[in-house]
């Protein structure tokens, strides 16, 4: 079992210098074939350690032989890693995306209620053209895949080839339930570059957790699905999304008590949306007292050495802030492929800018990439979730998300509001 080594105090001053310098030498022979000329270098650096300054509140985690800084960001000093911060000597265009979830298959034997995929509804797209798409996206500089489902084990004649595909110079990610898991695809996997799995820890209690995922074999299946990674020697992480309350009552600390429980080496905390099994409903408002609420716990957890042992955590609320990096969907530096083939600048966001079962996958990603030049503080799947709604309904759609035309609809008029000011300054002002 791979066993995480958070890095905190003193000992994550002198690694960010450690860091610093390696970074500095490594890039320095492009200086010297002219690559890139002295200025640009020098401005380059500035970039890159002003975007790392943002997340230094992070709880920085060996896991095997690297260091990860945040979700995603690949491990230091991978391969992945290195490609990624090249983005910041991209003068003459917009910084590349570097991050892509793409989710193989709608299948899934569990119902859980909040699932943003409740109305994508249809045939899963030829596997060879998200095959084709991936590789497209390695060549424009992604850097980390994010795999999901459904369940993406349920289909692995689908989930294999395009890892395959990806290969061990990108990072790949893969959310799971554990069903379909077994050891020897774990460890097939593995050869391929699987870097880690995520499972859902929406509750440490494990009846809560099957009423949640309406199924009484969640649990164990999950806890099935640990064990084996344990045994694969592939990191276990966890996703949870937490209601309001769970930051009052004591259920955030519960769901960190068992992350820590089972060896889990960071936590994504994902803020509930009004997003596909949710639109309707809607979900638990956090006014901005909560908001600070979450950030507290979560900066305590992650600095305060009384939690040192306990994994990393990521937290939505604090990524997606204006201070740090606002909402960076529609490829500024993530974006979503859904199972039908739809581009979707996020997976909260049920809207298409066209589906690569139609058209060429590198046009449909330039169009959105060009509505996307900037980050805004807007968080866009709250705001606009009742106008998808009203559109769903008075069309009388089955499916979601919302047809190219009704999409346009929506984001030809919408305002994202001021633009986040890391990528204000590394675009415009550092340049």
């Amino acid at each position: 079992m791979i066993r995480a080594k958070n890095i905190t105090g003193f000992s994550k001053a002198i690694f960010a210098l450690r860091m610093k310098v390696f970074l500095f030498f490594y890039y320095l022979p492009d200086l010297f074939q002219g690559k890139v000329s002295i200025r640009k270098f020098v401005i380059f650096l500035r970039r890159l350690l002003y975007f790392l300054s943002k997340i230094y509140h992070n709880k920085f985690v060996k896991i095997g032989n690297t260091i990860r800084l945040g979700l995603y960001i690949p491990g230091f000093p991978s391969r992945a890693f290195l490609t990624a911060c090249r983005k910041f000597m991209v003068f003459d265009s917009k910084l590349p995306c570097t991050t892509v979830l793409i989710s193989v298959t709608s299948a899934c034997r569990f119902k859980c209620g909040h699932c943003y995929q409740r109305y994508d509804i249809g045939k899963d797209v030829d596997i060879n053209l998200t095959i084709h798409a991936a590789k497209e996206l390695k060549n424009l500089g992604v850097t980390f895949f994010n795999i999901e489902g459904g369940e993406p084990f349920l289909v692995y004649d689908r989930l294999k080839p395009l890892c395959a595909a990806i290969g061990p110079d990108a990072e790949i990610w893969i959310n799971s339930t554990g069903d379909g898991m077994s050891l020897d695809r774990l460890r097939e996997l593995k050869k391929l570059g699987l870097t880690a799995i995520m499972f859902s820890l929406h509750s440490a209690d494990a009846q809560k957790l099957n009423t949640f995922m309406k199924s009484d074999k969640a649990w164990d299946v999950m806890v099935e699905g640990i064990r084996l990674c344990h045994e694969a020697d592939i990191p276990v992480t966890f996703n949870s999304c937490l209601l309001r309350d769970d930051f009052y009552n004591g259920n955030f600390q519960k769901v960190m008590d068992k992350a820590k429980e089972f060896h889990a080496c960071l936590i994504q905390l994902i803020k509930p949306k009004s997003s596909g099994g949710w639109l309707e409903s809607g979900v638990d408002y956090f006014a901005q007292s909560d908001i600070e609420h979450v950030k507290e716990l979560v900066n305590r957890y992650n600095n305060d050495l009384q939690f040192v042992g306990y994994p990393s955590i990521s937290a939505q609320i604090i990524e997606e802030d204006r201070a740090v990096f606002g909402c960076t969907a529609g490829g500024t530096d993530r974006f979503y492929i859904n199972a039908k083939g739809d581009v979707q600048p996020c997976e909260f966001l049920n809207i298409s800018f066209g589906n690569i079962a139609n058209e060429e996958f590198t046009a449909i990603y330039h169009r959105m990439r060009a509505l996307f030049i900037n980050p805004g503080e807007c968080w866009l799947c709250e705001k606009y979730s009742p106008e998808i709604l009203k559109k769903f309904k008075e069309t009388h759609l089955t499916a979601l998300p919302l047809t190219e035309d009704l999409s346009k609809e929506i984001y030809s008029t919408w305002d994202r509001g001021t633009p986040t000011e890391i990528y204000e300054k590394i675009e415009k002002r550092l340049k």
